[in-house]
């Protein structure tokens, strides 16, 4: 254990720098028990103490409140005992960076190892909310009701049969007799079509199309779910790193109020210092607890989609790293499901014109067909036939018909024109979420330089206000408070290439397909 890190009863002068080193990092640590020695020892004069008015350091170690007994010796009986042990909360306790501390992206890649176990924990996550979605469901049977419809318009090529039964009972009434019978018929037609115009095959192309659009429809759905699960996932991710990042701040501050309640013990014109270093630890508390209310939100729309039992976060802030090629984004755009569902809807919208205008077409098919009737009561008697023949149908006058193959062409064009429209819109957005990216990750890189050197310059400062006095309690907070927020904002532009990187896979090859 460091003995820097103790503040002793028995030195006065020494009792600021105990204080004051306690909760620092090794770096700052320099011969702090020999220095609060030495100038201890320059107490017991008052030419001592003249010269060491005259430097910062001396100035700065001596309580203003320190009571002197006679003899020109300080009073150290007094002094409570203040065995404080502080250490740097961005290091461990063998002085190696804490994970995440203020490493670059390629380092808490390989802190956190392969990226295989948190890509199978986010996939799992995945199928969880596949499996639980109502919307995938949905989806599901409405592929499920385009293909039957496909398979209905289908069939209508083959024979069809019909069975044709009827009892009524009737009063008769003639010149020579009257009365009531009971008259029952059955009957068995089979009939098939054989030429009408290309209407069945059109309705076949057309139920064909919507099937297609409905199962691409379903894709779309699951790819959306997909990318709202990782976006949750890498939120969650987020925050948890938020609060602990404003968890080491707060136990640096905490850890530096503690020192400064020893110290303002014995000179109260400090407590100004106190008060400061109060208020930066409650500030941290509370974005902290704002970090942990965030996540906590985060975790509860995550749960609605996934389920209980959430993975841990470890290993999540490696994944998507690398930003996709642009031009091969742009490329892909039109092979995704959604444009490719577009595609399918404009299709089917075409094969409906196309049917409409087989509706003034000819109609002509075979039929076979057996009855018989059974009378009985008045005149009962009992007869059967057979029919067979073709049946020719031709429109003659038909004013809905042109009005609805105009209608039909329009919605075609319509949905030509949506199709590009939305083509157009989605490269335009792999456009700008690809610059987005870039620009996320960029900040990552400048926020990782900037923030290597707010560590050495909140050290200097430390450094400085401890043994030579030439930096105020002010400044060291500051300095603090600014390593702290660049490291929030590493976390923040590592996050937000993140969530990009999801969009452009989500927009081009599909996230899914990324997972497996």
């Amino acid at each position: 254990m460091n003995p820097s890190c103790f503040l002793r009863p028995g030195l006065v002068a020494g009792l600021w720098l105990g204080a004051s080193l306690c909760g620092l990092g090794p770096g700052a640590r320099v011969q702090a028990a020999g220095t609060a020695v030495a100038v201890a020892e320059a107490a017991d004069s008052a030419p001592a103490r003249t010269a060491r008015a005259s430097r910062p350091a001396a100035r700065m170690a001596t309580p203003r409140s320190a009571a002197v007994v006679p003899g020109g010796a300080p009073a150290t009986e007094s002094l409570p005992s203040l065995p404080v042990r502080c250490i740097d909360e961005d290091r461990a306790a063998d002085g190696e960076p804490r994970p995440g501390a203020s490493a670059s992206a390629s380092e808490q890649a390989a802190q956190a190892g392969a990226t295989a176990e948190p890509r199978q924990l986010l996939l799992q996550m995945v199928q969880d909310a596949l499996a639980r979605s109502h919307a995938v469901g949905a989806s599901r049977l409405l592929a499920d009701a385009a293909r039957a419809d496909q398979e209905q318009a289908e069939a209508s090529r083959k024979p069809q049969a019909s069975l044709v039964a009827s009892v009524a009972p009737a009063l008769i009434h003639t010149s020579s007799s009257s009365g009531a019978q009971l008259q029952a018929q059955v009957g068995v037609q089979f009939s098939q079509v054989l030429y009408d115009g290309g209407r069945i095959d059109r309705t076949v192309d057309w139920r064909q199309q919507q099937a297609e659009s409905a199962r691409l429809g379903m894709l779309t759905v699951q790819e959306q779910l997909t990318l709202a699960v990782t976006s949750l996932a890498l939120e969650r991710s987020r925050y948890r790193m938020q609060a602990v990042i404003y968890g080491h701040n707060v136990r640096k501050m905490a850890c530096l109020v503690q020192a400064l309640e020893g110290i303002t013990t014995l000179d109260k014109g400090r407590m100004s210092e106190l008060v400061q270093a109060r208020k930066q630890q409650q500030q941290a508390e509370l974005s902290q607890a704002q970090a942990v209310s965030q996540s906590r939100q985060v975790e509860a729309r995550l749960r609605r989609l996934v389920g209980d039992g959430l993975p841990g976060t470890e290993g999540f802030a490696s994944l998507l790293m690398a930003v996709p090629e642009l031009p091969e984004l742009l490329a892909g755009a039109e092979r995704t499901s959604d444009i490719a569902a577009l595609d399918a809807g404009a299709a089917a919208a075409r094969e409906l014109a196309r049917l409409n205008e087989t509706a003034n077409r000819p109609q002509l098919s075979w039929n076979v067909g057996t009855s018989a009737a059974l009378v009985r009561g008045t005149g009962a008697a009992h007869s059967g036939g057979l029919s067979a023949g073709v049946q020719l149908s031709i429109p003659l006058l038909s004013p809905t018909t042109d009005p609805g193959i105009r209608a039909a062409r329009q919605r075609a064009e319509a949905a030509t024109l949506q199709r590009a429209d939305a083509l157009e819109s989605k490269r335009q957005r792999l456009v700008d979420t690809w610059e987005q990216s870039s620009h996320a990750f960029d900040r990552v890189r400048r926020v990782s330089g900037v923030l290597r050197d707010s560590e050495r310059l909140r050290n200097y400062t430390l450094q400085q206000w401890q043994q030579l006095g030439r930096r105020s309690l002010f400044d060291v907070l500051s300095a603090e408070s600014e390593h702290y927020n660049l490291r929030v904002q590493y976390v923040n532009a590592l996050h937000d290439g993140q969530q990009m990187n999801a969009t452009l896979l989500s927009l081009g090859s599909g996230l899914a397909n990324w997972l497996q």
